[in-house]
């Protein structure tokens, strides 16, 4: 059990990392899947009062949000190393942050949770990836999440 439990937040980071990755194929080709994805959120946003806001140029375009799955990717990965533990823990934050407003989109707006018709298969990746991120943050990488904390801030503190 203890031989599990010592490898298991390596495995979440890597599933992650998987997934995030696999997903890239998608928003940066602009595939069509990744279209009615985007175009539903942003027919939805427009109807807020917020055109635009899931365009290609959008603030939350698929390129700004594989971008940021492409840094949780990197960070998780780079974090396997044991020195770089504080870094996966900032791949589990951004993946955290992306894979809620994921969740979110895909409950509270039209997006619904099968919008490829895949049998919810992307819904469920998505809450898989948030619970490994919470996990890891909240139970697994909790010292590493505040060495990461301490170290930005002291890029950031002033002289």
């Amino acid at each position: 059990m203890k031989r599990i439990l010592k490898y298991l937040p390596d495995l979440m980071a890597v599933f992650m990392a998987v997934i995030f990755l696999d997903s890239l194929r998608y928003k940066f080709t602009d595939h069509p899947k990744t279209q009615v994805i985007f175009g539903l959120l942003d027919g939805w946003a427009k109807g807020l009062g917020a055109p635009g806001l899931f365009a290609h140029t959008g603030l939350f375009s698929q390129y700004v949000i594989g971008s940021i799955e492409l840094l949780a990717s990197t960070l998780l990965i780079v974090g396997l190393h044991p020195m770089f533990k504080h870094l996966q823990a900032g791949g589990a934050l951004a993946g955290l942050l992306v894979m809620a407003g994921a969740v979110s989109f895909h409950l509270f707006t039209p997006l619904g949770t099968d919008p490829n018709h895949d049998g919810g298969g992307l819904f469920i990746v998505a809450c898989t990836n948030l619970a490994f991120a919470a996990l890891l943050l909240a139970v697994f990488r909790r010292a590493a999440l505040a060495e990461l904390g301490r170290r930005v801030g002291a890029v950031l503190r002033p002289s």
